[in-house]
């Protein structure tokens, strides 16, 4: 029996339900009871088409959404993650100026209805941010989206222009590709020095293994996406304790979005190469011993909410050969760890917060399938999705 009091978790008791004698009782036999999970990248308050160009879409929503309507469109996204069971979410930028710390305020006082949000702010990054193609004239446009960092005094401001605004953690770009400008180590080691000593853990955009292991000199905490970091990189990771967010997507997500995409189907044969490397890159990491948290990075609009999509993770993870209790503990206890929320997220303890969710099926044989069939839903205590 788990009790829960005014969002928390007062006790777990080896007891017959048969002997409460006051209170709500919530019948859960029968299920699989977890705690409620955490998706560990993500971007409400951006969206696009899978034909679209990112940084032309970019620069639409720059100039075309009104922040009030996309903070809106964004509510719309959150709430659909607690519908999946995914009741916390780390959000990484791409969402103007702030947009995601006045979104996890509206949310944390009860305004509007979704997960427990980690707020990262603008991304800071180095001249261009990930917005390519834009000409000198519209270039400030892009300090609307990014915190663009000019030198190593201009980064600790940086840091400190997002502590004042109430971030939870703070993102970089290692790497700016197809833009080919990016953050001195010097740079990075300030951003990493005076963020750290606001208490606040820094995570770093990469996609090339020279822009992981340089993050990763200047004393990052993460790297999300890592998508080519080499063997020594990921021994690096594992020896300075430096996560990995593999942003993988299952193969299903792949044709889809390939459909989506307008790609022939003689374009189809990057999708196994991309399947193949993508697994490859995770067993190693595991078998190194590089901390794996789970995050989706699904910000394209696939005809479905956004926390199904986000959930596609799951089945990606597990494609790529991740066994599931190591799935639900990188979106779990390992993700609230990294989040500095060990003991009050992911996971079924006294003292944590009532975040508890129930899937119908067997997690070990069925373990998508499971993951796909969530029937109850609490956060803080609150219920959000009830058994029929």
């Amino acid at each position: 029996m788990i009790v829960v009091e005014n969002g928390t978790i007062t006790g777990i008791l080896d007891t017959s339900v048969n002997h409460m004698t006051d209170g709500n009782l919530i019948d859960l036999t029968g299920y699989t009871v977890l705690p409620g999970l955490i998706d560990a990248h993500t971007h409400v308050l951006f969206s696009q088409a899978a034909d679209r160009d990112f940084a032309e879409h970019s620069m639409v929503t720059l100039t075309t959404e009104n922040s009030a309507l996309r903070v809106l469109r964004g509510s719309k996204r959150a709430k659909s993650y607690l519908d999946v069971g995914i009741t916390s979410i780390k959000d990484l930028g791409n969402s103007g100026l702030f947009l995601d710390v006045a979104l996890r305020n509206a949310i944390d006082e009860g305004t509007i209805i979704g997960p427990r949000i980690f707020a990262s702010g603008p991304i800071l990054s180095a001249p261009g941010g990930q917005i390519y193609g834009v000409v000198p004239k519209h270039q400030d446009l892009i300090s609307e989206e990014y915190r663009i960092v000019r030198g190593v005094e201009d980064a600790e401001l940086a840091v400190q222009e997002h502590v004042n605004q109430g971030v939870d953690l703070i993102k970089i770009c290692a790497d700016n590709l197809p833009n080919k400008t990016v953050l001195s180590l010097e740079e990075m080691q300030a951003i990493v020095k005076t963020a750290h000593a606001y208490g606040l853990k820094v995570t770093a955009h990469s996609v090339t293994d020279i822009s992981a292991r340089q993050a990763i000199h200047a004393g990052v905490d993460g790297i999300e996406h890592g998508f080519n970091v080499s063997d020594s990189t990921l021994t690096m990771m594992a020896e300075n304790d430096v996560f990995l967010v593999p942003t993988e997507n299952s193969s299903d997500y792949m044709e889809l979005y390939s459909k989506l995409a307008g790609y022939g189907q003689d374009d189809d044969q990057w999708i196994e190469r991309y399947s193949t490397a993508m697994s490859e890159r995770l067993q190693k990491a595991l078998k190194i011993g590089v901390t794996i948290i789970a995050g989706s990075d699904n910000y394209t609009e696939i005809n479905v909410p956004r926390g199904v999509s986000s959930r596609d993770m799951f089945k990606a993870y597990y494609e790529s050969g991740m066994a599931p209790m190591d799935i639900l503990r990188a979106a779990t206890y390992l993700s609230a760890k990294q989040l500095g929320k060990e003991g009050k997220l992911g996971v079924l303890k006294k003292g944590a917060k009532a975040d508890i969710i129930a899937v119908k099926g067997d997690i070990g044989t069925k373990f998508y399938e499971s993951m796909e069939n969530v029937v109850f839903v609490m956060k803080d205590g609150q219920v959000f999705t009830s058994v029929e």
